[in-house]
């Protein structure tokens, strides 16, 4: 059998997963806007119920333009399986739901999505899922935070909003040794800088929302992992609970996708041009960027990321109203709490993506009332950075 050509990340990203002859020579995958699929038989279809013969159900299960999705997901980060859902919550609450059972613990990185936080409170108060957050810096750190419990543990790199990058090498060479499944947030990343599967974790996650869509006009999540665990994932917390992606959805996604390293190239470039600007602005206190050689981090993130991403937090030098004063003062820079998009956003942590987290538990990790995040877009740097300052500027 002639072996199939290995592609790199760029053309696999525009071809992984769909060939035109399968659907009617259709150059661009078709969206299958059906809830379900009929049978030839009766006999059919009791055989695809019994998994005795492939093919498609209904969509909650499966559909078609849903898989082009996940198989293209999948060969970019390098994984064997992938599965979609309607959000990256619905992803993250399969993955957590699915890899625990009452009285269980999951170890944690010390610092988390807010929504992310509140589901870990949510197991906690209802199924006795412990959970412990650690700074995962040394081997000592990490196995003193494992208990008897620990199931898995639960990494996002960097981190939301802090930007502190976890060594995964460190992290998942521990868990080996104890048997525990390491599950890394990926969104920030994308499989464009970061692959952590290939690092060896077991499960990534991905809120699709964000740079694997683009466009700021879909919500999704996806999981990629081993073929044997997203297979369970699928025919339990996904088929039961129902968190399923809409055709329309996937194929927004699909779309997205083969811009990815296009887009990540400027938004990287972008984030990387406004860190020196903003660092040598007189009333900024600090600025938090991967790619920053000032960065405590950045040795860490450059062994297992390609560059430093295109997300960036920054601290204004004054008063908390000064903080919400330079952010009202912002003409091209939108006030929103995604990232990702074409367009230049900007958000405050503490009262809005994270403000489910305690005020104690949030200064401890490192989110005070005066951390700003923005997620550089794709416009002319020049442009940004003249709002950014202009706003900055008139604090004087």
């Amino acid at each position: 059998m002639k072996k199939e050509q290995t592609y790199r990340f760029e053309t696999q990203a525009i071809h992984a997963g769909y060939k035109s002859k399968h659907h009617l020579d259709s150059l661009t995958p078709p969206i299958y806007q059906t809830s379900t699929f009929t049978f030839s038989t009766l006999e059919q279809g009791a055989q695809r119920f019994a998994g005795k013969e492939d093919g498609y159900i209904y969509s909650r299960l499966s559909n078609p333009t849903v898989s082009i999705l996940e198989e293209r997901i999948a060969q970019l980060e390098v994984g064997e399986s992938a599965l979609a859902f309607a959000s990256g919550m619905a992803a993250v609450s399969s993955v957590l739901i699915g890899m625990t059972k009452a009285n269980d613990h999951i170890l944690c990185s010390k610092g988390v999505y807010g929504c992310t936080f509140g589901l870990l409170q949510m197991l906690k108060g209802k199924y006795n899922v412990d959970h412990t957050f650690s700074i995962l810096d040394t081997e000592e750190e990490i196995l003193s935070s494992i208990q008897e419990r620990t199931t898995c543990i639960y990494i996002e790199t960097p981190i939301n909003p802090t930007m502190k990058v976890i060594d995964l090498e460190l992290v998942i060479s521990v868990a080996k040794k104890k048997g525990i499944k390491v599950v890394v947030d990926n969104t920030f990343s994308t499989p464009y800088l970061q692959k952590p599967l290939q690092l060896g974790c077991d499960l990534v996650i991905h809120s699709a929302t964000k740079y694997i869509g683009g466009h700021g006009d879909v919500v999704a999540g996806i999981i990629v992992g081993d073929e044997e665990t997203i297979r369970y994932l699928k025919k339990t917390t996904q088929k039961d609970i129902g968190g399923v992606i809409s055709p329309f959805d996937a194929w927004l996604l699909v779309r997205g996708i083969k811009t990815l390293p296009v887009r990540m190239d400027r938004h990287c470039k972008n984030a990387e041009t406004l860190t020196v600007q903003l660092k040598q602005h007189p009333r900024i206190k600090a600025v938090y960027y991967p790619g920053d050689k000032d960065h405590p981090d950045h040795e860490i993130m450059k062994r297992q990321m390609e560059k430093g991403g295109g997300l960036l937090s920054f601290e204004v030098d004054g008063t908390y109203e000064d903080t919400v004063h330079v952010v009202n003062q912002l003409k091209l820079i939108q006030i929103a709490v995604s990232l990702g998009d074409a367009e230049t956003l900007i958000q405050h942590p503490a009262s809005m993506t994270h403000a489910v987290v305690p005020e104690e538990a949030r200064i401890e990790m490192g989110i005070s009332n005066k951390l700003l995040r923005l997620s550089a877009g794709l416009e002319a740097p020049e442009d940004i950075w003249e709002d950014l300052k202009q706003a900055l500027d008139s604090l004087s």
